[in-house]
């Protein structure tokens, strides 16, 4: 069982050889691919948190599309005064597929 807690758009994710990931959009070199910097790597029974040790592991993922999140409405009120405000946002999202962690 290898699997790595990988830092990725001011988040932390595990992730395993084959999963399917939703990040913060990041974007992608020339052949589709990202690498991402692991912050804990478990291979077994052996766990890796050193940094000059993690700065040898790669974690490759492939990008399977961009998309954007879901609206999120904001209301501003204020009593008394008349004033309203209404705002939305969504977020942009990239979905990942982890290829290899070496």
């Amino acid at each position: 069982m290898v699997y790595a807690i990988v830092r990725a758009g001011g988040r932390q994710e595990k992730v395993e050889v084959g999963s399917v990931v939703v990040l913060d959009r990041i974007a992608a070199n020339k052949d589709g691919n990202i690498e991402l910097a692991p912050v804990l790597l478990v291979d077994g029974d052996k766990i890796t948190h050193d940094a000059q040790a993690l700065a040898k592991v790669t974690v490759t993922a492939e990008v399977l599309a961009d998309l954007r999140g879901p609206k999120i409405v904001i209301q501003n009120y204020r009593n008394k005064t008349g004033y309203k405000r209404r705002m939305g946002h969504r977020s942009e999202l990239t979905r990942v597929k982890i290829t290899s962690i070496k």
